[in-house]
Order: structure tokens, then sequence, then C-alpha cells
């Protein structure tokens, strides 16, 4: 049985609005400003919300948390506000590429686009076969672990189609500024298995900040009813 369920992806920007409507229009979803300087990019569910928090802190390191999105063409991502990070070649058959404050993302062509065009959210790590792992013994799913990395299959309600963890020799220097969001009973299960809480709950943030065993942040909400 599983202690958690997928809630939503979040992505930290210094100006919310331009990278929310940059993500929109990347995957065919919606913006949606909030009161507040954030707002939301929502599909057809709630569970494909892209929400995108603003933050004070710029970019200053390469991303260890990534999306793998499907495109038609990389000319649309650039009139978008994207760039070439790395073009495709040798064994890649994606483009990294980063929206426009700087997130890398790797955009694999496709001539007809499926209905979610954003497949895959990527982990760096230290030990890919361990938090995987963990990751799927907090989510009761499956992992497959290959030469190239280790991947979470089938994860309850995530509609993004591969939770991808792949090895890197840099270490976590800094906070991940992608993160996702998920709904447990109790936060003390996930300490439990090894997780730290950074932030704990209070009165104006129904969420905890904690931290996996390689340190990617992530929030954990305990409202029983959205499981």
């Amino acid at each position: 049985m599983s202690i958690a369920r997928y809630r939503k992806v979040c992505v930290d920007a210094t100006d919310p609005e331009p990278i929310g409507r940059f993500w929109a229009a990347a995957l065919g979803r919606r913006w949606q400003p909030a009161d507040h300087g954030e707002g939301g990019v929502f599909g057809v569910t709630p569970r494909q919300t892209v929400w995108i928090n603003l933050v004070p802190e710029v970019k200053t390191v390469k991303n260890r948390v990534h999306f793998d999105i499907y495109a038609r063409s990389l000319a649309d991502l650039r009139e978008l506000g994207a760039t070439v990070v790395l073009p495709e070649g040798d064994d890649r058959r994606w483009t990294v590429m980063a929206d426009p404050e700087g997130n890398e993302f790797c955009a694999f062509l496709r001539e007809e686009l499926p209905e979610d065009r954003l497949h895959g959210l990527v982990v760096d790590s230290a030990d890919p076969a361990a938090i995987a792992a963990w990751w799927a013994e907090v989510y009761d799913a499956p992992v497959k672990h290959e030469a190239g990395g280790s991947t979470v299959e089938n994860v309850p309600d995530m509609p993004i189609l591969t939770f991808d963890f792949a090895p890197v020799p840099e270490p976590k220097t800094v906070k991940n500024r992608v993160h996702w969001d998920i709904t447990v009973r109790d936060v003390e299960q996930l300490v439990a298995r090894g997780a730290t809480v950074l932030t704990p709950a209070g009165d104006d943030r129904n969420w905890t900040v904690l931290a996996d065993p390689e340190g990617n942040e992530f929030c954990a909400f305990t409202d029983v009813r959205d499981r």
C-alpha cells in the first residue's frame, strides 16, 4: 500500500508570468495567474498542474530535476523563448533546451503530438537505483533498473509517464528549482523511511517541506480527502 500519492509538479521562477505562459504554450495547456504573483499551468485534470512558484533567488547551476517534453519542432519552442543548450546528436534522440529563465528541459520531436506533451520527470542522482527504489516504496510502484539509470513506473495519479533517475557525478549544492508535491496521511511515515523535514507545516502553510535521502526537496500535504 502506498504511503503517498502524486499531487503536482512545481517550478521556481523570479518572474512567474512569462515562465507560466511559456510552459502553457509549450505543453498545450492554459496559464492562470494567482493573486499573490504565482500561478498555475493547468491541463485537463488537476494532476496535470504545473505550479509556478515566485522565488527571489536566480538560477545559478544546472537543474537537477528537469522535464522531458514532446514538440513538433525546435523552431516552435524557440519562438516561445526557449534556447538550445545541447543539440541532438551521437546517441541522443533529444535536444537539451532551456526556458526563458534557464531551466533545462529535453525536447523530443514528434510529427503527431500526444494529448499530454509532458512525458518525463528526470532527477539527477548520485545513486539512481537506491533513490528510485526509495520513491517506488513511497508510491508502492514498480521500479525498473537499467545501465543508464532507474525508472519508477505507473505512479498512482501521476500523469507524467516516466519518473526517471539518472546518474551524474556532481553533488547537489543548491535547492532544486523543480520539485513535486505529494499527499500523505502521515508525514512521520516519510521520516521513518529516511526523509528529512526542512520546514514544518504552520498556520499559513498546510504542507511540510521535506527532502528525500539524496536531498531532493518535495512538499507533503496531509489532506486525506485529496488522496
